[in-house]
């Protein structure tokens, strides 16, 4: 049985991508390892074309989740580079590494994101442009 604690961060991420307006879900995958962790595969394709990709290993540590991997990236409809977060080791000389954004052109230092803050850092970009 997987922890309570997974199976509402489960149930906020997934009540989160139902309400994003203007787009439709195109896979959503939870994969439950074992009861203290969890994959997901989201991809969520926008009206305007662009598509937002969350991917992220958790596990429960401490009694909350904790992101032991995740990929967040955002693409325009000509499939090019909106923003990514990540935490592949691959940028040491970052200030909170392994922490990083990809922005057209550059990585920048960043904190780990929430999910939720992705999806709504997408949402207020599609508004804005």
């Amino acid at each position: 049985m997987l922890l309570d604690f997974l199976s509402r961060y489960l149930k906020e991420v997934e009540a989160t991508v139902r309400q994003v307006e203007d787009a439709y879900v195109e896979r959503y995958e939870e994969e439950i390892v074992a009861a203290d962790r969890v994959n997901l595969r989201i991809r969520v394709r926008f009206r305007k074309g662009h598509i937002l990709e969350l991917n992220e290993a958790v596990i429960g540590e401490a009694g909350r989740p904790r992101h032991i991997g995740y990929r967040y990236h955002f693409q325009d409809e000509q499939n090019k580079l909106v923003f990514r977060y990540d935490n592949t080791p691959h940028f040491p000389g970052l200030e909170n590494f392994p922490h990083h954004k990809h922005i057209p052109d550059r990585v920048t230092d960043a904190v780990e994101p929430s999910i939720l803050k992705v999806i709504d850092e997408a949402r207020r970009y599609l508004t804005s442009n």
